[in-house]
């Protein structure tokens, strides 16, 4: 296995119609060898295509793309000791399960005992053993997302790069793959490289992840802390499900307020927020971190907020509640238990304790 570094890396298209569209901005970052790093962010921040500029599929603008020791801004796909899964299975739907495992090795004339080997051991891994006379058609979405993982197991690559794989898979088939993929790491040891827009999929599956917007990489942590430190506020609302709520504040003194509520803060954090005295912050506080006031666990100091409920939704496990602060809808994850109804007055407290604030202006969090 091998190590991936992005040196400055830039990607522009350009359209005849449109201009030059930059898709990567100038990144820089190192995936360590058998490390399992995941590239999340919305449609068209440019995961995708930091992914197949490091399968050779796409050329870089400017900088440099190294796998291992060797500088591969030049080198052809086939010759960069790479394999990729993408979104469509690709399955060769005239040929068994063994032969389309087994296509890439013969079309590199290797020996057939080896492609047995190979195939074998593949099919061993994935639970395919069973399945390697049956055609593509006779497999479910799950088997046949295993066969393709299979086809770049076979090849025995430096580095592994998935596209989406799981997108075209049922809720439950892809919480099944999750699991699966993790554990297939951990059997391999392998450099694993993963696109997904789904950050459950992200937190899940990566050692470190690459959250990305507008071409740009907004930060690179463990899945740890994105969600207890995040950079800014892109990273904050994009980290965790249900998305961060944010709230206008201002800073008054020792205290923070919010339309129809001001709440004391530590000493720590008041000093953290000298230089915003009498101005402008933005509050963010995850909706697990609001309780109702009825079954609110024991605070060190309790920020009450009183509302008026919006929409309950009841998941069983936990209820969402709704409700706006200002011109902000903000969403509460709270016990199934706590008492909520659509239209009613309703006290909830903050555990500030897990808040962070955050600059208007620039949308960086700002260090306390």
């Amino acid at each position: 296995m091998a190590r991936v570094e992005f040196r400055q890396v830039r990607k522009q298209f350009t359209d005849d119609k449109k201009g030059t569209f930059t898709a990567v901005a100038g990144s820089d970052f190192v995936i360590e060898d058998q490390e399992f790093v995941v590239f999340v962010g919305p449609s068209g921040c440019g995961k995708t295509t930091s992914l197949r500029m490091i399968a050779g599929l796409e050329k870089q603008t400017d900088g440099d793309i190294l796998i291992g020791d060797r500088v591969v801004n030049n080198l052809h796909p086939k010759d960069r000791d790479i394999a990729m899964v993408f979104q469509d299975y690709a399955l060769y739907p005239h040929m068994t399960i063994r032969e389309n495992l087994s296509f890439g090795l013969r079309n590199l004339k290797k020996d057939k005992q080896f492609i047995d080997q190979q195939v074998e051991n593949a099919a061993s891994i994935l639970g395919l053993t069973h399945m390697l006379e049956r055609k593509p058609r006779e497999l479910s979405g799950g088997q046949r997302q295993r066969v393709a993982v299979g086809r770049a197991i076979v090849r025995d690559p430096q580095v592994f790069l998935f596209d989406e794989p799981l997108s075209n898979l049922d809720a439950k088939l892809r919480i099944q793959m999750r699991v699966e993929l993790s554990e297939l790491h951990k059997r391999l040891g392998a450099t694993i490289v993963y696109v997904t827009h789904d950050q459950v999929e992200a937190m899940t599956l990566g050692e470190r992840i690459v959250v990305m917007n507008n071409g740009v990489i907004q930060q690179v942590d463990s899945p740890t802390e994105l969600y207890a430190n995040p950079q800014n506020m892109f990273v904050a609302g994009f980290i965790g499900s249900p998305a961060m709520n944010f709230m206008d504040a201002t800073v008054k003194g020792n205290q923070v307020a919010v339309e129809g509520a001001s709440f004391t803060l530590s000493d720590g954090v008041a000093a953290g927020l000298s230089g915003y005295q009498g101005q402008k912050v933005i509050l963010g506080i995850r909706p697990e971190h609001i309780y109702g006031e009825d079954l609110a666990p024991v605070l060190e100091s309790p920020h009450k907020l009183a509302v008026k409920v919006e929409v309950v939704e009841h998941l069983g496990s936990e209820n969402l509640v709704y409700f706006h602060v200002g011109s902000r809808m903000i969403t509460a994850k709270v016990n199934p238990e706590t008492i909520a109804y659509s239209g009613q007055p309703k006290t909830f407290l903050l555990d500030l304790r897990k808040a962070h604030f955050f600059d208007p202006e620039t949308e960086e969090r700002i260090r306390l």
